[in-house]
């Protein structure tokens, strides 16, 4: 079990300096990964993505790089094109603004200017991003495995309190029967105090029948046994969870429900507002299982 949100670093030779890589996992539905590279490997962004989608699973991935001074070689300028520019752009100054002045800096910033990297320069490049990811991914792991347990601990602990709270539940739902036909019966008695109508036992016994059905929550709570025994197994298990957790205490929220539809108690009624509470609880730190 692991957590959704984590921090990773990994480092990798590159020249004579080293190449640092940072990934920082947030909670998200999907496989979101963004890329930040320095102006010189900005051509190694959709490379970096794609490897970084090889390895990590749902999640929002911000990658971070950074190189030191001696990582890379000096940028080749080509003076060549780097004059024609400059010529081109006198030519339409002189036309359009005469007698302006007209920096160095508007051909430097031209990105063209910069020549690309030989190929022996990209392997060495991508082979160092590919390392650098693969530490970071694993310390990232690492990270989010302890978030996990913790996050794992957790839930157990919640899962025992919502069974508890199951269990004063079926405590309730049983003493509803002998309880209605006890107010029944003194209400009856009540009204037929002053005739000399008999109370019809058969249709008092229909009625809490009716009653009873309408009462009963003997289904839901098999349900809610069911849905919390693989909840257990999941916590237990080392797949991804996340998905099937919430589905799970979705279910388990759904027969919470039921059982407060069916309440005529203010006792059990507040014993399922306390399951409810408890059941959201979990489902927010569900939310940052992967």
């Amino acid at each position: 079990m692991r957590s959704m949100t984590g921090y990773g670093v990994g480092e990798a030779p590159l020249g004579d300096g080293r190449l640092t890589l940072e990934v920082r996992a947030l909670n998200h539905r999907y496989v979101d990964v963004r890329v930040r590279l320095p102006v010189e490997l900005s051509d190694y962004a959709f490379f970096t993505e794609q490897k970084a989608r090889e390895l990590l699973s749902r999640g929002r991935f911000d990658i971070g790089v950074r190189v030191d001074d001696a990582a890379l070689p000096a940028p080749n300028l080509s003076i060549a094109r780097a004059r024609s520019i400059y010529l081109a752009l006198q030519t339409l100054r002189d036309e359009l603004a005469p007698g302006t002045d007209l920096p160095v800096s508007a051909v430097t910033a031209i990105p063209e200017l910069i020549q690309a990297p030989s190929s022996m320069q990209s392997e060495q490049i991508q082979n160092a991003l590919i390392a650098a990811l693969k530490a970071a991914v694993v310390h990232l792991n690492q990270m989010r495995e302890q978030e996990g347990a913790a996050l794992g601990r957790e839930l157990g602990r919640r899962l025992e309190l919502a069974r508890g709270l199951r269990e004063r539940i079926r405590e309730q739902a049983e003493r509803l029967v002998p309880l209605h036909r006890s107010r029944l019966e003194e209400r009856v008695e009540r009204l037929l105090k002053d005739s000399n109508v008999a109370i019809d036992q058969g249709r008092l016994e229909l009625e809490l029948a009716l009653l009873a059905d309408r009462t009963d929550v003997t289904e839901e709570l098999v349900r809610l046994d069911s849905h919390f025994d693989q909840i257990e197994r999941l916590l237990a298990s080392d797949e991804l969870i996340g998905r099937r957790l919430d589905f799970l205490l979705q279910e388990v929220g759904r027969e919470v429900n039921t059982v407060g539809a069916k309440s005529q108690d203010a006792e059990l009624s507040h014993v399922v507002v306390e399951m409810k509470a408890e059941i959201e609880r979990m489902r927010e730190q569900v939310q940052n299982v992967e």
